[in-house]
C-alpha cells in the first residue's frame, strides 16, 4: 500500500480544533482509496514560542522538509504582539515559506451553490464563480532592496523597492500557465504595465513563457481594473497571475466573493520538496477552545494537499464534494448561518462531513 508521510501544524487559536477535524476526514478518506498517511506532529507559531522558545524550531523546519506535504492550521495571538518582530509567530511563517523555498500561491475561489447567498455581491453576479489567484511570494515589494527610512532636514522619508528579475516571473508565470492547462485554458496576467518598469517586465516575461503554451488563452489587465471586475463580473476569470503585493490584495477581494473567508483554502509551492497548504483565515483566538470554528476551510486545504501534493486526485475530490453535500444539508457553522439552516459547532461539523463522507 502506498503511504505518504505529512507534517501537521496545528499552531495556535482555532489551529488544534480544526486540524483535528480535517485529520479525521483525511483518515477516513486515505482508508476508502486504500493508501496511507503517516503524521509527524510539530510545533508552530506560539505553540512553538512557549515550548521551544522560537516560532519556528529548526526540528520543525526539518520534519516538514523530510515530507511529502505540509498542512498547517494557523498561527498567532495578540498575547505575542509585544515581542520583537522576529521572535513572533508570523515570522516563523516566513520563515517556513524560505527554509522550504516556496515561491507560488494558489488561492482557488469556487462558490458553493448552498452559500450563494452568503456573499456580499448579488447571486446572479457570483453564481457559477470559479477561479484562481496565482501570487508570486518571495518577490516584490514586500523583499526589494533597498528598504528603509532616512531622515533630513527635519523631514522623514520611508521607501520600499518593488523588484523583479526575470527567472522571478518566468517561474510563476510557468506554474501559472500548467496550472491553466488543467482547468478551462485561460490566463489573465495582472500588472501596471503603463506606469512601472517592473510592470512592464513582468508582461514582457510572461508574454514570452506563454509562447510555450499555445492552447491557453492568455490576457492582460491593469491591477485597477482587475479590482474593479472582480466585483463586476468575476466569472469572466479562470486564472489569475500577479505579483506579491497585488496578490495580496486582489486574492483577499476575490475570497470575499464567497462570503466567507472561512471556506478558503490555499497552497504554497515551491519548484521542489514538499508544498504547504493552509486555510486562508487566521487563527481566531476570540472563539478559541469554544467549539465555534468553522473546520470547512481546514479540510478544503486537505483536499488541495491531496491532490497538489501527493496526487490523490479522487481522494481530494471526495472531500470536497462532502463538503457540499454538508452545506447542501444545511449545516452550518455561525459565521454562515441562514435562516432555516442548522447551526453547529466544530466537532459535530466535522461529524457531519465525516457522514458526508462515508454515506
Amino acid at each position: 500500500m502506498t503511504s505518504h508521510r505529512i507534517t501537521l501544524l496545528a499552531g495556535d487559536g482555532i489551529g488544534p480544533e480544526i486540524m483535528a477535524v480535517a485529520r479525521q476526514l483525511l483518515d477516513a478518506v486515505s482508508r476508502r482509496h486504500g493508501f496511507g498517511l503517516v503524521y509527524d506532529e510539530q510545533p508552530m507559531g506560539g505553540a512553538a514560542i512557549d515550548s521551544c522558545g522560537e516560532p519556528l524550531p529548526s526540528s520543525t523546519l526539518q520534519s516538514c522538509r523530510d515530507s511529502e506535504a505540509v498542512l498547517l492550521a494557523a498561527i498567532g495571538s495578540p498575547q505575542y504582539d509585544s515581542l520583537p518582530r522576529a521572535q513572533r509567530p508570523e515570522s516563523g511563517l516566513l520563515a517556513l515559506r524560505s527554509g522550504l523555498e516556496l515561491f507560488a500561491n494558489l488561492r482557488p475561489v469556487k462558490i458553493m451553490p448552498a452559500l450563494a447567498n452568503a456573499s456580499s455581491l448579488k447571486p446572479e453576479v457570483i453564481e457559477g464563480v470559479d477561479l484562481l489567484v496565482v501570487r508570486e511570494l518571495t518577490g516584490g515589494v514586500y523583499f526589494g532592496n533597498p528598504k528603509g527610512r532616512v531622515e533630513a532636514n527635519g523631514q522623514v522619508r520611508a521607501f520600499n523597492t518593488m523588484a523583479y528579475s526575470d527567472y522571478e516571473i518566468d517561474r510563476i508565470a510557468q506554474v501559472a500557465f500548467e496550472q491553466a492547462l488543467q482547468r478551462r485554458g485561460r490566463l489573465c496576467s495582472v500588472d501596471k504595465a503603463n506606469v512601472l518598469d517592473v510592470s512592464q517586465l513582468w508582461r514582457e516575461r510572461v508574454e514570452a513563457i506563454g509562447a510555450a503554451y499555445p492552447t491557453v488563452e492568455l490576457s492582460h489587465m491593469y491591477v485597477d481594473n482587475a479590482a474593479m471586475q472582480l466585483v463586476r463580473a468575476p466569472r469572466q476569470f479562470d486564472v489569475i497571475l500577479t505579483s506579491n503585493l497585488f496578490g495580496d490584495i486582489l486574492s483577499d477581494e476575490a475570497a470575499m466573493l464567497t462570503g466567507s473567508i472561512g471556506m478558503l483554502p490555499s497552497a504554497s509551492l515551491g519548484s521542489k520538496g514538499p508544498g504547504l497548504f493552509e486555510p486562508i483565515h487566521g487563527s481566531a483566538p476570540d472563539i478559541a477552545g469554544q467549539d465555534r470554528a468553522n473546520p470547512m476551510a481546514m479540510v478544503l486545504s486537505a483536499a488541495m494537499l491531496l491532490r497538489v501534493g501527493l496526487g490523490q486526485e479522487a481522494a481530494a475530490a471526495e472531500l470536497e464534494a462532502a463538503v457540499e453535500r454538508t452545506l447542501a444539508a444545511g449545516y452550518r457553522t455561525g459565521d454562515l448561518m441562514a435562516e432555516g439552516c442548522t447551526r453547529l459547532g466544530c466537532g459535530a461539523m466535522g461529524d457531519q462531513l465525516l457522514a458526508a463522507l462515508e454515506g
